[in-house]
């Protein structure tokens, strides 16, 4: 008898569709994908409306890649619907893992957003100050639109989750072994695992050559710089994620001569992968030949942004702090 294919689903919140992309990267193994699975909803391939997936029965879905954060009531009411219908839910890439890319946005408010996009922007007129409304009384009837919330979250915030795939997108190898896993019925992980990724950071994996005793006596923006092709980033006086960023995307941005940006979130043992850089960095800086440490640090460029790109809605920071206008 053949095997019944199994049900899956891909969806996205607040994402920027590279994580969907990454799906279809698998290339001829797509073809084994499809053979082995049926696919019951993706809004970006498939015509299906979100009143059939709330009519599904509960746990009708074998298998949902979820990516993207949650930035509204959309986003989460969808992840709650997708909790229900699916057996395995899976927080795939770093918006659903972490927040990811979105979530830098919880360094403003709603209303500073709000003020910047429809108040202050070069392009912008608006001198009622309009704001985007929920509900609003039409001929047609009432159109809606979904809440944006004043924070961005992770899945895990609204829903819970089975397993993590991390990256910006996830490596397509990763997505394989997953899958395989799930349809063949392989020994999964531990629920609430990351999955498809390593425990040890990539500075223990990265080829380029370290000195055992880095130091350096400023910083500089990659392109201040001729990386020599070798040697490691830090010592370059270029900021890299890699002290503090888990393995498993088999380090492509550095061996494409670029610092790692850190999309597979913290290795286990970081607590908070900004605490963790900042003491990465204090390590290295050598003050008697720098001068002033603080001309130093100076040479740092956004460094909650950039330490936090990924992670900042499930950090110790979660948010800045609202300032008044």
């Amino acid at each position: 008898m053949e095997k019944q294919k199994i049900k899956m689903a891909v969806y996205w919140g607040a994402a920027c569709g590279g994580c969907c992309v990454s799906v279809l990267d698998v290339h001829e193994t797509l073809f084994d994908i499809v053979a082995a699975a049926d696919l019951v909803f993706w809004p970006i391939a498939l015509d299906t409306k979100y009143e059939d997936v709330e009519a599904m029965p509960d746990g009708h879905i074998d298998l949902t890649l979820f990516n993207g954060a949650i930035r509204n009531s959309e986003n989460e009411h969808m992840a709650k619907v997708l909790r229900a219908k699916s057996r395995v839910l899976v927080a795939y890439g770093s918006c659903a893992h972490m927040g990811g890319i979105p979530g830098l946005a919880n360094f403003s408010t709603k209303e500073e957003i709000y003020c910047r996009v429809y108040d202050e922007s070069e392009s912008t007129l608006n001198p009622d100050k309009s704001r985007p409304l929920v509900a609003c009384e039409a001929g047609e009837g009432v159109l809606e639109l979904p809440e944006f919330y004043n924070d961005v979250r992770s899945l895990a915030d609204v829903t819970e989750v089975d397993y993590y795939i991390p990256g910006c997108p996830p490596q397509t190898e990763r997505l394989v072994e997953v899958f395989t896993a799930i349809v063949t019925g392989a020994e999964l992980p531990p629920h609430g695992s990351v999955i498809g990724a390593g425990n040890k950071a990539q500075c223990d994996e990265c080829i380029r050559k370290k000195n055992a005793h880095k130091k350096i006596t400023k910083f500089n923006r990659p392109w201040e710089v001729t990386d020599d092709g070798e040697t490691c980033f830090m010592e370059q006086g270029i900021l890299c994620m890699g002290p503090t960023t888990r393995t498993g995307c088999d380090y492509r941005c550095i061996e494409g001569n670029a610092p790692c940006r850190g999309c597979y979130g913290p290795t286990p043992d970081v607590s908070d992968p900004g605490g963790k850089m900042m003491s990465a960095i204090a390590s290295i800086i050598d003050e008697k030949e720098s001068g002033p440490i603080d001309e130093v640090l100076d040479g740092l460029v956004d460094p909650a942004g950039y330490f936090y790109r990924y992670s900042l809605p499930v950090s110790f920071l979660r948010r800045a702090v609202p300032r008044n206008r």
